[in-house]
């Protein structure tokens, strides 16, 4: 049966080197890849697993389907809150607010999705909640397909979704993703956007269930 974890890809001594740069340094400007997996370990639950390239559990979203919930908490490996990411009543657009924590008066950024008539591959926009300076993220490409980008105000895709392959190429399917995040980015948040994706464009079982907009 195939792993949902990745493994290791090459040994430390065989790891590609940056010109001049220490093992330290190249490691600290790697990107970090995670697999995302669409399901919760937990019986009855909705949610997220996530693993890093060791096979370490990372993050974890457990929704259980009959439970009353407004909102969306990302824990980490030992069940700690990490963001709690609520969806914005009564908007005219589809809002949603990432808090710190279980904080829940202020939020540290704010995602909405992109609508206009015309065709395009902008899925999302970020702003940091309390910045007056406009500075915007924005999400291209597509979900569905696990092919889609987060990029920073200067137009650097800092993290991405990709879909995960086995060693023979074949897909793993919708429910079972890479999260590929640099170093610069922080990706408490890029899994925060992750959610907000899935929510909005994801063909699963919202984890917001029984809950009234």
């Amino acid at each position: 049966m195939t792993k949902v974890h990745p493994n290791v890809v090459a040994p430390a001594n065989e790891m590609p080197r940056l010109a001049n740069a220490s093992v330290a340094d190249q490691q600290q400007h790697e990107p970090e890849v995670l697999t995302v997996w669409r399901k919760s370990l937990l019986f009855n639950c909705n949610g997220f697993t996530v693993f890093d390239s060791k096979g370490n559990l990372v993050f974890r979203v457990d929704n259980y389907a009959s439970e009353y919930r407004g909102e969306i908490v990302l824990m980490d490996s030992c069940g700690n809150s990490v963001l709690t990411i609520r969806r914005k009543k009564l908007s005219l657009s589809d809002q949603w607010l990432i808090y710190n924590g279980e904080e829940s008066t202020r939020p540290l950024f704010s995602i909405k999705k992109h609508v206009t008539l015309r065709p395009t591959k902008t899925l999302l926009y970020m702003t940091p909640a309390s910045s007056g300076n406009g500075s915007i993220y924005h999400v291209d490409g597509s979900y569905h397909h696990r092919n889609c980008a987060i990029y920073n105000p200067q137009g650097y895709a800092v993290a991405e979704i990709r879909q995960k392959e086995i060693k023979t190429g074949v897909s793993l399917g919708n429910d079972v993703f890479r999260l590929v995040v640099q170093s610069e980015f922080d990706k408490c948040l890029a899994m925060a956007v992750v959610i907000v994706l899935d929510q909005i464009f994801g063909s699963g079982p919202s984890l917001l269930r029984n809950w009234s907009f």
